[in-house]
């Protein structure tokens, strides 16, 4: 009698498109690993990723707005729930890979920095002052964090195509598609890309609206036309659209409105609220100030940083790779904290 995870493998190479990624067929793990009888390769990655300490620091990490006082605004942890939720949407009706498609959108931001994009930035400026040939990326980061740091070093020992879909997820600024060639390899990476940009443009409306940095009378009147008047009834489109587009097709496509309307709105957040009050401004030379002034407080007082005394004598490069990763892998409130206990005098304790 098969295993259950033998029986789902046989059940995903009979329902599943013949363009989805299949379990069995796996390119496998870095260190190779008795399979479990329960559950299929991709199954076990996801369920590695939702019990790691990043997946459950990123309930602490700012998504857009800074430390917001309100319950409702998104955090990093609710972001990558949505997009998980798009990107098992679109994948079932694709007869894609479920568990891939989940595993990716679970992972994918879990290097992300406290204070969201601010904090990368901030963090990449920092790094290059003590290693002007190194960057710092999100995407990157997250996929150091699975192979790497997770686990007292061990990294998770995740699948080939999880962390591929990592590695590839990240957009930026860019307008969609992404040529092929720079994208995932598989389709349900592909997903994972679009449903991430799809959340972002959604919920970064609605909490801007909630905020008052802008009006919802402002959003561009012919993106609306084309997708929708409501959040709900944009994210519909969106995805029905690629869902029509990419049925029995080797792409993950959209119809060139509704992409046009959606790099129209990208363009849009990133002008009114990414550059001009959600992570820039005012806030945004604080989450500097922090970060740098952390950065450099480490670099000199490494004894302080878990880790940190092993690093003595391995020169300036690895030093400062193991202070970046200690700062991105911070909370907003921890490194709030660790500010707050480096640099600002402390309240007499005597009696």
């Amino acid at each position: 009698m098969p295993t259950p995870r033998e029986a789902r493998e046989r059940l995903e190479e009979e329902t599943l498109s013949p363009r989805a990624a299949k379990s069995a067929r796996s390119r496998g793990r870095e260190r190779p690993e008795p399979p479990c009888r329960i559950r299929t390769a991709f199954q076990r990655d996801r369920d590695r990723i939702i019990h790691c300490k990043a997946f459950r620091r990123l309930s602490h990490k700012t998504q857009v707005f800074i430390a917001p006082e309100a319950d409702h605004y998104r955090t990093r942890l609710t972001h990558t729930l949505e997009v998980a939720q798009i990107a098992r949407t679109i994948s079932r009706a694709l007869r894609l890979n479920e568990d891939l498609t989940e595993a990716i959108a679970l992972a994918h931001d879990l290097g992300h920095t406290p204070f969201g994009h601010a904090g990368e930035w901030a963090l990449d400026a920092a790094y290059r002052e003590f290693d002007p040939g190194a960057r710092f990326h999100h995407a990157e980061q997250s996929l150091r964090v699975v192979e790497v740091l997770e686990k007292d070093g061990q990294g998770l020992n995740l699948t080939w195509e999880v962390r591929d879909g990592i590695r590839a997820h990240s957009k930026g600024m860019e307008d969609l598609p992404k040529r092929p060639e720079d994208g995932a390899a598989t389709l349900e990476g592909r997903v994972v890309m679009y449903a991430d940009r799809i959340a972002y443009i959604n919920h970064d409306i609605d909490d801007a609206v909630r905020a008052g940095l802008i009006a919802a009378e402002s959003l561009p009147p012919d993106c609306l036309s084309v997708l929708g008047d409501t959040h709900a009834k944009r994210i519909t489109t969106m995805v029905s659209d690629i869902v029509s587009h990419s049925r029995d097709q080797s792409e993950i496509g959209v119809g060139r409105e509704v992409e046009q309307a959606s790099n129209k709105l990208k363009d849009f957040l990133f002008e009114n609220v990414y550059q001009a009050g959600g992570v820039s401004g005012a806030e945004a030379d604080r989450v500097a100030r922090v970060l740098k002034s952390l950065f450099r407080f480490y670099m000199e007082h490494h004894g302080e940083m878990p880790g940190g005394d092993a690093a003595s004598g391995q020169g300036e490069p690895r030093l400062a790779r193991l202070v970046c990763d200690y700062l991105a892998g911070m909370t907003d409130r921890f490194a709030a904290q660790q500010f707050q206990l480096h640099f600002l005098p402390r309240r007499w304790q005597g009696t």
